[in-house]
């Protein structure tokens, strides 16, 4: 029947449109798994040499972050804090609102990357940084190992950066090294979360606290998109059938 083809196909455009979604959907759920899987390895492999200057203009954001490395060289004795909080995943004894502490480090091959030494707890950082071990208390030459991080671009929903107090809310390298006096010319374009090893005296700052966690709704968008489909067939042939029932009208001409 002629009533039937433009509904029939506007569904079948509709329904390949769906089924794409669902379809993409799953490829996505693949690389994300594989993803993790990679991570995970990584995370927990050999440490290796930090990428120098030599190879940050082609440092790929999936290979490189949360690679396991080391470097080697002294801190300087600067600070900068990040906000964060800690909940029940933690590894340490703290957990709750509070900074993670972030200090330049100058390697032997002479760049510069900004250390995330671990977290302190809010009600002890505000008694200042006496309270802990800072960088000026390490050796002069020392070899760390910890996760690779990228640095972060703040967006419109990231609050504004306390540069008085040097607190920030995203881990945006390059603003941070600006605060601190660094060059940038040979700062790493990214950051290092030392391993839990390196907690210091009392366990402040308290190290090893990297959030490896990655969003992963690819399979209930995949069961979303199919099931509109399904509803959408089903919505056409309760359609379909219920016009072909229909008896024709005497007085129209057969279609």
């Amino acid at each position: 029947m002629r009533r039937l083809i433009l509904p029939t196909v506007a569904t079948a455009i509709a329904l390949a449109i769906l089924l794409t979604l669902g379809f993409w959907q799953l490829e996505r759920l693949a690389w994300k798994n594989a993803l993790i899987a990679k991570v995970e390895t990584a995370t927990t492999a050999d440490p290796q040499p930090a990428p120098g200057p030599q190879s940050w203009a082609e440092l790929v954001p999936f290979d490189v972050d949360y690679r396991h490395v080391f470097i080697e060289g002294h801190f300087l004795a600067k600070d900068v804090f990040y906000f964060t909080s800690l909940g029940s995943d933690r590894r340490g004894q703290y957990k709750g609102p509070g900074y993670m502490v972030y200090s330049p480090f100058v390697t032997q091959e002479g760049w510069t990357v900004l250390v995330n030494r671990g977290f302190v707890p809010q009600e002890i950082w505000s008694y200042g940084a006496e309270v802990y071990a800072g960088p000026d208390k390490w050796p002069d030459a020392t070899r760390l190992t910890g996760l690779l991080r990228l640095s972060e671009t703040p967006n419109w929903t990231t609050p504004e950066v306390q540069e008085n107090e040097r607190i920030w809310f995203a881990r945006d390298t390059d603003h941070m090294a600006i605060v601190l006096g660094l060059e940038t010319g040979q700062l790493a374009p990214f950051s290092i979360d030392l391993d839990e090893e390196f907690s210091g005296k009392d366990g402040i700052p308290q190290a090893g606290e990297t959030v490896v966690r990655f969003k992963n709704d690819h399979l209930g968008y995949a069961l979303t998109w199919f099931g509109l489909a399904a509803t959408l067939i089903g919505v056409y042939l309760t359609f379909a059938m219920s016009l072909l029932r229909r008896k024709p009208d005497p007085d129209q001409s057969p279609e």
